[in-house]
């Protein structure tokens, strides 16, 4: 299934359940924390839905659909992607620590990685979630030389001042794009997918 963008704005969720559960879904999932700009969020969505991930959250202090920049933005895809809203980032984090953690511990362990398997286009997983946030401190690494196995989570946060101090705490590493002009920083959307293609091609 393949839409344009007028197809996305006008296509009925109802109606496209069933296509959507067919798309083989990346275990990957895409934590927003504050991300102010709602034409960010919708961009984001659109990254989401290029890469076929499993689920985007998005947290805190951000606005979600059915926002009419959100819309806008995304030209539909918020639509497609699965999504959901959450107070903190860091509930989000323990929760998908916890899925996996009760993937890997349940009496269908075999089962239940078949089928994690079969609805992804890879064929190898690790048994425990890694969480990488994207963002400029002392202790973070180029995004090259970070480790993105699957599954993975990755963070991104506010436009002006970033990922929140505690929920850096709760990453297992902190990535950043190397800057070589005077401008700090990238547009998060841009930021986003650098990191993301680049862990799908790893």
């Amino acid at each position: 299934m393949k839409l344009n963008a007028k197809e996305l704005r006008d296509v009925d969720e109802k109606e496209v359940a069933n296509k959507l559960k067919l798309i083989k879904r990346r275990p990957i999932y895409f934590i927003l924390e504050n991300i102010y700009d709602t034409y960010n969020i919708g961009g984001l969505f659109r990254l989401a839905d290029a890469l076929a991930i499993k689920k985007m959250y998005i947290c805190g202090e951000s606005e979600i659909p059915p926002n009419s920049k959100i819309k806008k933005a995304s030209i539909g895809t918020y639509k497609v992607v699965p999504w959901e809203y959450r107070k903190i980032a860091g509930e989000v984090i323990e929760e998908l620590r916890n899925l996996e953690f009760k993937i890997q511990n349940s009496e269908s362990k075999k089962e239940n990685i078949l089928n994690f398997k079969l609805n992804s286009e890879f064929s190898t997983l690790n048994s425990k979630l890694k969480i990488i946030a994207v963002e400029q401190v002392k202790n973070s690494i180029s995004y090259q030389k970070a480790d993105y196995s699957l599954p993975l989570a990755l963070i991104f946060g506010n436009e002006t001042y970033g990922i929140l101090p505690e929920t850096l705490k709760l990453v297992d590493s902190i990535v950043e794009i190397p800057m070589y002009g005077v401008n700090k920083s990238l547009n998060v959307i841009v930021s986003a997918a650098i990191v993301s293609y680049w862990a799908v091609n790893k």
